[in-house]
C-alpha cells in the first residue's frame, strides 16, 4: 500500500473537499486508519470540514498549519511560509497513520514561496495525486494540460475524479470526455459525481462510486509481476543482488523526450542520458523513422564475405568527421569490443612491423575501458578489475591527471603537470617493449569524471610521437558532444592512431561501436593470402544495417539542429548552477566538461576525506532524487550528471535544482 496520496485540481473550486472527504471515508469503511492534512487553506472551512466528517482527533491547527480568512494564493495570504514546519507536520501525522489524505490549495503550479510551487510540495511529501477535474467546458483541456504537467515534473497521476455532472442533460458530452481523458492520459478515470444539493449529499454520493483499487494498489499487479519475475530471472550489471532483491525497483515502459516512465505512470527526467548512451531524448522522430524504413528493407546481414549499404554509408560518415589521419573503420557492437579491436590491431601492427618485441599497453589509474579481458588489463580501477587480475596480460600503470587528488601532492598549474613524469618515464625506459598507450581524451568518466587540466592530453601525443609509440583515444563516452565538440581530442588538436567509438554513436537507439585507423596502420594488414596477415577478428552483428543507419540519422541530426552550437549556451548555464554546489560541506570538488559533470562528495571537506563505501553516499542520493522525478546512477561518492544535448533549460534547472536538494537533504 502507498502511503499516501496527494489531491489536486485543474483549478480552485472543483471539489477536492468532497472528493478527499469521500475517499477518507470510503477507506475508513475498509478498515484502514486515515489522516488527513490541509497544509494552507485560503477561506472557506475546507479543512474543518474535512476534520468533523471525517471524524479524526488531531488539532485543526495540526491538519491545516497555515489559514487564511482572505481567499488569496498561498504566496499572498501567507507572507512567511516554513515549508519545514510543513513537512514536519505531515510527518508526524504520517506516522500516526496508515494512509494520508494530502488536499492542496488550487492546482499544481500554485505559488507558495518564491520559486517554490505546489508541484514542489507533492515531490517533497513524495506522494503520487489523485487530480479533481470539473465537468463542463473546458474539461479535456484542462485535465489534460493538469495530467500532462504533473508527468513532466515526475509527479505520479494514479487517477482521476470528474466532478460536477449536470444529470438533467444529456450523459453524452461527459461521458465522452471522460473516455478522451482517459485515452490520452493513459490513467483511470475513478469516478464521475454529479451536481448535488449540499456538501454531505456529494461525499455520500462520492464514496460510493469512487474506485480506490488504483489509489491502494499504486504500481498494481503488473508491477508485481513483473519485479518478481526480474527478482527471480534477472542479474544486473553493477548491482549488489542482495540489495536488489530487497528493493522496489523501478521498471521502466515508455520514454519520450528527456523523460522515462515507470509502470506506474510516473515520469522522471534522464539525468544521465539512459547511462551515457542517449543525445535527443526518447522517440527521436527522425531516427525513428530512419530504423523503420531500413526495417523494410534488411534487419540485418553479414560483414564477413559480404557488405551493407548502411555500414559503407556510415564509415564515409565517419571518415569525414573523424580527427585527421583516421581513414579506416571496423566495426563491432560496444565500447569493450571497440577497445579489443584496438589493442589486437596494435599489437598486430607491430608484429607485421617485425618489431615483435612491441607488445606491452600502458594505461592510467583510475582507467576504464570495458569489461571483456583486453580492456580489463588496460583498466586502472581495483573495485572494478581487481578480481580478475591473474586471467589479465600485464602492461604499465601511469598516473592519473587527477588534480583534486593529485598523485604528486601538487597544485594545478603550478605542477607543470608533475603527473606525467612517471608516464614518460615508463616511456623513455620501456618504449621498445611497448605498443600504445590507451586514454580516455580529457575525461577519466567511470573513474569519478575526472576532468584533465588543459594541455594534459597534448603532451601525451607528443610523447607517444618522441618514443615511436602508437596512441589509442578511447571515445566511447566522451565522443559525439559530451565535451562540447564532436570529440574530445578536438580541444587540443590531437591526432590519435585508433580511436573508439560507441555509446553515443547510434544516439542510445542500438548496440554499435567503431574502432577507426590510420590508413598506414591498415597497410600493415595487407599481404598475400599464405601470409595470413588478416585481421582475425569479428562478430556475428559487425555492421547491422539497422545500427547503422540510426547512426547516419544521429550524424544528421548533428549538422541539420546545430547540435554543437545549441550546446554552448547550456554549458555556461550549467557551469554556473554548479558553483552554487560549492556551499554545501560535503561537496569536495565539481568537475564538468561540456554535459560531463562529476560532484564528488567527502565526509570532511578541508582534508577531503571521503565516505566510507558501506555509507553508500552515493547511492543514497541517487535513491532521493527520485522523490523529485530525477534518475541518476552515482560513481561511488561521486554524482553524475549527463543529461542527453538537447534537454531544456527548464529541464536543466530542474535536474540541476533536484541534485543540489537531494545532495543536501541526505547529507544533512
Amino acid at each position: 500500500m502507498n502511503k499516501g496520496i496527494f489531491i489536486t485540481g485543474t483549478d480552485t473550486g472543483v471539489g477536492k473537499t468532497v472528493v478527499a472527504s469521500a475517499l477518507a471515508l470510503r477507506l475508513k469503511s475498509e478498515g484502514i486508519d486515515v489522516g488527513l492534512f490541509k497544509p494552507f487553506q485560503s477561506a472557506g472551512y475546507d479543512a474543518k470540514i474535512f476534520k468533523e466528517i471525517v471524524g479524526v482527533s488531531e488539532p485543526l491547527s495540526l491538519i491545516n498549519p497555515y489559514y487564511s480568512c482572505l481567499p488569496l494564493a498561498p504566496y499572498k495570504a501567507f507572507k512567511r511560509i516554513n515549508l519545514r514546519k510543513v513537512v514536519m507536520a505531515y510527518k508526524e501525522l504520517a506516522s500516526r497513520h496508515d494512509f494520508m489524505i494530502v488536499e492542496g490549495a488550487g492546482g499544481l503550479l500554485v505559488p507558495i514561496k518564491k520559486d517554490y510551487l505546489m508541484s514542489d510540495l507533492i515531490l517533497e511529501l513524495g506522494l503520487p495525486v489523485l487530480i479533481i477535474s470539473r465537468a463542463g467546458l473546458g474539461t479535456i483541456n484542462h485535465t489534460l494540460l493538469t495530467a500532462s504537467e504533473a508527468k513532466n515534473l515526475g509527479i505520479e497521476v494514479r487517477g482521476i475524479v470528474i466532478n460536477g455532472k449536470d444529470i438533467k442533460k444529456s450523459d453524452i458530452s461527459v461521458n465522452s470526455n471522460a473516455r478522451v481523458i482517459k485515452e490520452f492520459c493513459k490513467v483511470p478515470i475513478l469516478g464521475i459525481i454529479p451536481k448535488c444539493r449540499n456538501t454531505e449529499e456529494a461525499i455520500d454520493y462520492a464514496s460510493k462510486i469512487i474506485d480506490i483499487k488504483a489509489i491502494l494498489q499504486g504500481k498494481g499487479n503488473n508491477y508485481r509481476q513483473l519485479m518478481q519475475s526480474d527478482k527471480k530471472y534477472i542479474w544486473h550489471p553493477f548491482t549488489q543482488m542482495k540489495d536488489w532483491l530487497k528493493s522496489r525497483p523501478l521498471i521502466i515502459e515508455e520514454a519520450k523526450g528527456c523523460y522515462l516512465k515507470d509502470t506506474a505512470g510516473k515520469w522522471y527526467l534522464d539525468g544521465v542520458s539512459s547511462l551515457w548512451v542517449n543525445l535527443y531524448g526518447h522517440r527521436k522522430r527522425e531516427i525513428d523513422l530512419a530504423i523503420k524504413t531500413q526495417i523494410d528493407k534488411v534487419a540485418h546481414s553479414t560483414l564477413l564475405g559480404l557488405a551493407n549499404v548502411p555500414s559503407v554509408e556510415l564509415a564515409k560518415r565517419l571518415i569525414e568527421i573523424a580527427p585527421a589521419g583516421l581513414r579506416k573503420v571496423f566495426y563491432s557492437d560496444n565500447g569493450s569490443t571497440a577497445v579489443e579491436v584496438a589493442l589486437k590491431i596494435a599489437y598486430q601492427y607491430w608484429q607485421h612491423k617485425g618489431k615483435t618485441e612491441k607488445c606491452k599497453f600502458v594505461y592510467l589509474e583510475n582507467a576504464y575501458h570495458g569489461d571483456t579481458l583486453g580492456a580489463v588489463s588496460v583498466g586502472g580501477i581495483d573495485l572494478f578489475h581487481k578480481t580478475f587480475r591473474p586471467l589479465l596480460f600485464n602492461g604499465f600503470k601511469a598516473n592519473s591527471p587527477y588534480c583534486y587528488r593529485c598523485p604528486e601532492d601538487k597544485v594545478y598549474p603550478g605542477c607543470h603537470f608533475a603527473c606525467l613524469e612517471k608516464l614518460e618515464n615508463i616511456m623513455r625506459v620501456n618504449n621498445r617493449h611497448i605498443a600504445a598507450l590507451i586514454v580516455e581524451p580529457i575525461v577519466q568518466a567511470a573513474g569519478g569524471m575526472i576532468v584533465w587540466p588543459q594541455g594534459i592530453l597534448k603532451r601525451m601525443e607528443q610523447i607517444c610521437r618522441r618514443y615511436n609509440i602508437l596512441l589509442i583515444l578511447d571515445e566511447v563516452a566522451t565522443g559525439f558532444g559530451r565535451t562540447g565538440k564532436m570529440f574530445a581530442c578536438e580541444h587540443e588538436k590531437v591526432r590519435p592512431d585508433i580511436m573508439c567509438l560507441s555509446k553515443g554513436l547510434t544516439a542510445g537507439y542500438l548496440p554499435l561501436a567503431a574502432t577507426l585507423v590510420r590508413q598506414e596502420i591498415y597497410n600493415a594488414f595487407l599481404g598475400d593470402y599464405r601470409e595470413k596477415k588478416t585481421f582475425f577478428h569479428g562478430h556475428s552483428y559487425t555492421g547491422n544495417p539497422l545500427a547503422c543507419r540510426a547512426a547516419i540519422a544521429n550524424l544528421d541530426l548533428f549538422k541539420k539542429e546545430k547540435i554543437l552550437q545549441g550546446l554552448r549556451p547550456k554549458i555556461e548555464f550549467l557551469s554556473k548552477r554548479l558553483e552554487h554546489f560549492r556551499n554545501l560541506r560535503c561537496v569536495g570538488d565539481i568537475r564538468q566538461k561540456g554535459f560531463m559533470v562529476g560532484i564528488e562528495l567527502v565526509k570532511d571537506k578541508p582534508t577531503k576525506e571521503p565516505y566510507a563505501w558501506e555509507e553508500k553516499i552515493g547511492i543514497k542520493v541517487c535513491e532521493h532524487i527520485r522523490r523529485y522525478g530525477v534518475i541518476l546512477r552515482p560513481l561511488g561518492n561521486v554524482i553524475v550528471l549527463m543529461p542527453p544535448l538537447t534537454i531544456s533549460f527548464f529541464d536543466l534547472d530542474r535536474l540541476v535544482k533536484a541534485t543540489y536538494k537531494s545532495i543536501e537533504e541526505v547529507t544533512g
